[in-house]
């Protein structure tokens, strides 16, 4: 299945459509909500019904995905999202429009999307954040992901170097199972302590 809808307590996850353009632009435009991101911030809506194309249309007719817009249920409207790789790293990705922060929306979302994912047989998640921002690391925590290492890596497009945060949660009981591929690609890696 691709982004079956999903219901938790407050929220409703389902897929982005073009009705939706107007709330994926309030999310995607706001540079502190895009500041740790691998993409520039929106300037249109034009930018945003490209993206929309790329990043939520196009995936929504593979055979699997897991690419949602986090909703509140008392009106079904975006303000955040949370999507899931289906490569290899199983790239566990979020955000959400800053009046909603702190409220523990995008770990209900998460949890929400990682029943789903252990149900759908789908192995383990990785999720990965910029030093500079520790919050999206408790945000991981909160969801069961346990720090696996750290390392440094030239960000695209922004074009800047960043040390990463690599994070790990596995679903199908193998616990002894680290995702290498960024400390493989690094020539900077190592773990921390006290993470």
């Amino acid at each position: 299945m691709n982004t079956p809808t999903l219901k938790t307590e407050r929220l409703v996850l389902r897929k982005f459509t073009e009705n939706d353009l107007e709330a994926m632009y309030i999310i995607y435009s706001d540079e502190e909500i895009n500041k740790f991101l691998p993409w520039f911030p929106l300037r249109t809506m034009e930018d945003t019904k490209t993206f929309y194309d790329k990043q939520f249309a196009d995936r929504y007719t593979q055979e699997c995905g897991y690419n949602y817009a986090i909703c509140l249920k008392k009106d079904n409207y975006p303000i955040g999202y949370v999507n899931v790789e289906t490569n290899d790293s199983y790239d566990f990705g979020y955000g959400l429009r800053k009046e909603f922060w702190h409220k523990r929306i995008v770990t209900e979302a998460g949890k929400a999307v990682i029943k789903q994912l252990r149900n759908d047989g789908i192995p383990y998640i990785t999720a990965t954040h910029d030093v500079n921002n520790p919050r999206s690391g408790g945000v991981m925590r909160q969801l069961g992901m346990k720090y696996q290492y750290s390392y440094e890596e030239q960000w695209q497009p922004k074009n800047f170097l960043v040390t990463f945060r690599m994070y790990q949660l596995n679903l199908d009981g193998n616990d002894s199972r680290i995702y290498k591929k960024y400390w493989d690609n690094s020539f900077v890696h190592y773990r921390e302590a006290n993470i």
